[in-house]
């Protein structure tokens, strides 16, 4: 009768996580109407689908918060994913802040990379004490879209290990790795700086020192791709009283980089924007985030954000051409 009872209760998580995921449409910008979603990181693993994660902008009562009348209030990271960019699959929540036991919160930007079977997910947390500061945290899944678990147990990347900019405490954020064609990790981050770090090849150990990448306008978000051997830094940096997404490129990842202009003005309704791109079946995207949404009746916000994504294109030098935010985005 146990054995009855624990297979019943197996069938019966087994059937809520698969009524657990949403099918939704790509409708236009905003990409996903069923959450407030910011920091977008897409992701192309082996199965050929484009996983996109992306922090949860968490929408309570309105109230003075991080910055502005609506404060951030980022509690977990989303996973959603495509085989086509028209029909997506929301996973829910893959992890919370809480779920590394030496942090106490704050799920900011991300990034998932899959090597060797596994599934790194590099992302931001708060440190609880007696650290009390920004980290760099990595863990690891067999699957996409989790369980992801902390992968070593402490911060990969602490204050105490990066110099002290404008920023303080707090600029150790926003990771983004690459995996270069030699098969070595690189792992950037930072905000005010931008940090630079060679991973060991079992992708949660800096091997090596940290350098600074002197990025012009540069303030947080960073993002690293290569194509056709040239590197590419994307990153948010300030416009008009809001963040643009800026870029540079460089033929060595460690530099001397050549800053190349804006990619895109700032997001509408937003402060912050943070760029993800990606080349998906041939064809390439940028993805970002605005604040335009209004859901459960409240409007939108600058700590109310939403993930949009728009069509990428490469001029032949290697420069991108400019990015128009659209409201069609890349839908049919």
């Amino acid at each position: 009768m146990k054995k009855i009872i624990t297979s019943l209760a197996a069938i019966t998580l087994f059937s809520s996580a698969i009524t657990a995921q949403t099918t939704l449409k790509n409708t236009g910008n905003p990409l996903f109407t069923d959450n407030y979603t910011a920091d977008p990181a897409p992701m192309v693993a082996s199965d050929g689908k484009l996983y996109l994660y992306c922090g949860h902008d968490e929408c309570f009562e309105d109230s003075v918060g991080f910055e502005g009348q609506y404060g951030f209030n980022i509690t977990e990271w989303l996973c959603y994913s495509t085989e086509d960019m028209q029909t997506w699959t929301s996973h829910g929540s893959i992890m919370k802040p809480t779920d590394f036991k030496w942090a106490k919160g704050e799920a900011w930007a991300a990034q998932a990379i899959e090597k060797d079977g596994k599934f790194y997910f590099y992302t931001t947390v708060q440190a609880a004490d007696p650290l009390n500061c920004k980290c760099v945290a990595v863990a690891v899944a067999d699957s996409p879209t989790g369980p992801f678990k902390d992968a070593i147990g402490k911060p990969l990347v602490e204050d105490k290990m990066t110099p002290n900019g404008e920023r303080g405490w707090w600029n150790d954020i926003d990771p983004t790795i690459l995996i270069d064609d030699d098969g070595t990790p690189w792992l950037c981050w930072g905000n005010g700086t931008c940090f630079l770090a060679r991973l060991k090849k079992n992708m949660v150990e800096i091997d090596g020192e940290i350098i600074t990448l002197p990025m012009q306008n540069y303030v947080e978000g960073p993002w690293l791709s290569k194509r056709n051997g040239l590197y590419y830094l994307t990153y948010a940096s300030m416009g008009k009283g809001s963040e643009t997404i800026s870029y540079a490129t460089a033929k060595n990842i460690t530099g001397p980089w050549t800053f190349q202009g804006e990619l895109t003005g700032s997001g509408k309704d937003s402060f912050t924007i943070h760029p993800g791109l990606i080349n998906f079946k041939g064809k390439d995207y940028l993805f970002y985030h605005n604040s335009t949404l209004s859901l459960n009746g409240y409007g939108p916000a600058t700590g109310r954000r939403s993930v949009c994504v728009d069509k990428l294109k490469y001029n032949a030098d290697g420069t991108m051409q400019k990015v128009i935010q659209t409201e069609k985005g890349v839908s049919k």
